[in-house]
């Protein structure tokens, strides 16, 4: 949805991406907000919180040994303790806007994956569910950038509502509020469903889903420019760069023919 030859570049090329200190710092926060309700109730501390940090960016780091490259050139280690300092910030911060003493989640990082009627198999990991006494389902993601304006935070809630079909369709229940917390500026937003806004889901994930088909056929990937382009990996290789995409590693499927379920040329009929 953000841009096509970029899905093309992650998902079909695989090109590599180097680390960012944002998503990096985003991967360490989610990890202590997850683990801190590992601790009874009444430890649930910011104190607390903040002195997880450490042990956690060590865990992240002998997951992820690239991840050392993002401070290679600190050697004095002053960006390294400017950055972490922020990670101590956004969750000092997320107290403010929860009392974990009052929650106790159903599930954390709860890896979620269901067919569709069509065969389409959906699948994501929601960062945490709540379930009240009266069995309402709540889904919570946390976000350590800024809340986008009002006329963007519908493309903010879609990855909401796609989670929210996954456990509907899983579950056979339909969530009762959806909870977007963002530790960046302090804000959270929150969406009641229903089922009307799922069945349309649905239906757009099918066509997108018929795009994406589409386009693996044919290789027609197109770049999508934004603002966001700044931060993209592969300039080098786009076209809005003046880049020329690699080699197209999967066999193209020529005009006016369509491949069976074995990947058989057959001829489109035209009506």
């Amino acid at each position: 949805m953000q841009c096509p030859l970029l899905y093309r570049f992650r998902v079909i090329d695989k090109l590599p991406e180097k680390p960012s200190e944002a998503a990096t710092r985003g991967t360490l926060v989610h990890a202590v907000l997850e683990r801190l309700f590992d601790d009874p109730a009444a430890e649930r501390t910011a104190p607390r919180a903040k002195a997880m940090i450490p042990a956690q960016w060590d865990r992240l780091l002998e997951s992820k040994p690239e991840l050392t490259e993002l401070f290679a050139e600190d050697a004095d280690g002053a960006r390294l303790t400017k950055w972490l300092a922020e990670a101590e910030r956004l969750v000092e911060r997320w107290f403010s806007l929860e009392d974990p003493t009052r929650l106790e989640p159903v599930e954390r990082e709860f890896f979620v994956e269901t067919e569709l009627a069509s065969g389409l198999r959906l699948r994501g990991v929601i960062d945490r569910v709540d379930v009240a006494p009266t069995g309402d389902v709540r889904i919570v993601d946390y976000k350590t950038g800024k809340a986008p304006r009002p006329e963007y935070a519908e493309g903010a809630l879609f990855q909401m509502k796609f989670y929210a079909l996954v456990v509907w369709r899983l579950k056979n229940v339909l969530p009762r509020r959806l909870q977007l917390v963002y530790l960046g500026s302090g804000d959270v937003l929150t969406y009641d469903p229903v089922e009307a806004d799922l069945h349309q889901v649905e239906r757009k994930l099918h066509a997108l889903w018929e795009a994406i088909r589409l386009a693996t056929e044919t290789g027609d990937w197109r770049p999508r420019p934004t603002k966001l382009c700044g931060w993209c990996d592969h300039q080098a290789v786009c076209p809005e760069f003046g880049g020329t995409p690699p080699v197209y590693p999967i066999p193209l499927v020529p005009a006016g023919v369509a491949q069976d379920e074995q990947g058989r040329m057959e001829p489109v009929q035209q009506s």
